[in-house]
């Protein structure tokens, strides 16, 4: 269309799915050239996607929870000052025609059945593949719904609305349905694949994390003055760093011909998004950073993945994962599933103080002490059990002995 400049979705080098998640504008509002125009949602993070011109948008292409694929066209806007070619006005009707019209209101109602059954016919027609879905899943007709996308047409919004209306008249015991997130349908596509391709085998330690509870006891304050939040997990990144530097085999990514070994430690943290599912930022270089820049890196990102404010390379590029699931009160998570095509993922349990018995210059004592369990999963085609307790042991023993 001549004045008409497409709205693509962007390219990603990962080829990433990815799923509408909210339109910022509606066909015929004015946009700016960089002004956000419709945010995306792919299993990663969700990513906004600013308008190439200016103009005003006179056609959108793709409805809230459609999917779509990089270079695919989302809308269509009309370059400022270039007023297109406008729909011609519908006729004037004069007296003789209001007669000829309610004549043919005289007869409606013997047509009504067929009416409705075209109507249907001719709305099911302009139906997006989700909205589509959305129908068949509550068992509802095209006719049933009231749409305001452009020209009529039925949105997923408009489905949920209408859903969630007749739930109110329904009672107080109506199953509901949620459909999921972009984010959920990726992680459970993600997670299902990875456990049928790697054999997953746990293993499982214990660590005696005194030390490290009373070190961050003694520098949590300071550490925050400096502008870094000091938790637990920042010191099972440190100790996974060193480890892996030495543990090479679990710093990979498995290949069919070939096990390859990064010399970068890029671990990822797996952070929870409520009902939303779980996202995994990446720490680059943690071979490099110190117990406070891993801090203060550590809670940038956590916090920029709670409020959805990660960008691409945010996710990219990890080597190894720890999940801390004792957060949420766990104390032991196994097989974690691995973030394939990392070979392993660590898993920490809830710190919890225990009676242990322990030993006393050279007696045995009974002591209380911070303890945790630590579970490596790890791809059987690529490590196996010496290699998993070997790297383990190490993690254990920087752990236990972290310098006051």
């Amino acid at each position: 269309m001549d004045g008409v400049t497409p709205v693509l979705v962007p390219p990603n080098e990962e080829g990433t799915r990815a799923t509408v998640l909210k339109w910022c504008k509606s066909v015929g509002d004015a946009v700016a050239k960089d002004e956000p125009l419709i945010e995306l949602e792919t299993d990663k993070v969700t990513v906004e996607v600013p308008a190439p011109v200016d103009g005003t948008l006179v056609e959108i292409l793709k409805q809230v929870n459609d999917e779509v694929h990089p270079e695919e066209v989302l809308a269509h806007i009309r370059l400022a000052g270039d007023r297109g070619h406008a729909a011609p006005p519908p006729p004037a009707h004069d007296d003789a025609d209001g007669r000829a019209d309610a004549d043919a209101v005289a007869n409606a109602d013997a047509g009504a059945g067929a009416n409705e059954s075209r109507e249907d016919d001719d709305k099911d027609a302009r139906l997006s593949p989700a909205v589509r879905r959305l129908l068949r899943e509550r068992g509802l007709r095209p006719g049933d719904i009231r749409g305001t996308g452009r020209a009529g047409r039925i949105t997923a919004e408009d489905v949920e609305r209408h859903v969630i209306a007749r739930a109110g008249t329904a009672g107080a015991h109506t199953i509901e349905r949620v459909p999921h997130t972009a984010i959920r349908r990726r992680v459970a596509e993600h997670m299902a694949r990875s456990l049928a391709e790697a054999p997953h085998v746990t293993t499982l330690f214990e660590a005696d994390l005194s030390r490290v509870v009373a070190h961050r006891a003694r520098h949590a304050e300071e550490y925050a003055a400096r502008g870094a939040r000091l938790t637990l997990t920042a010191y099972f990144v440190r100790a996974c760093a060193q480890a892996l530097v030495i543990h090479r085999e679990v710093n990979a990514t498995f290949h069919a011909d070939a096990l390859e070994l990064h010399a970068d430690v890029n671990i990822g943290i797996g952070t929870a998004l409520g009902d939303k599912g779980l996202i995994v930022p990446v720490l680059r270089r943690t071979q490099d950073l110190s117990l406070l820049e891993t801090a203060r890196r550590l809670h940038e990102l956590v916090a920029a993945a709670r409020a959805g404010k990660l960008v691409p390379d945010d996710v990219r590029g990890g080597t190894f994962t720890i999940s801390n699931h004792g957060v949420g009160g766990s104390l032991l998570a196994a097989p974690i599933v691995i973030n394939q095509p990392q070979v392993a993922i660590l898993g920490v349990g809830k710190v919890e103080r225990r009676v242990c018995v322990i030993d006393a210059q050279g007696e045995e004592a009974i002591a209380i002490r911070s303890m945790c369990y630590l579970t490596l999963s790890l791809d059987h085609r690529a490590l196996d059990a010496f290699q998993a307790n070997a790297f383990l042991t190490r993690v254990v023993g920087i752990l236990e002995t972290w310098p006051q």
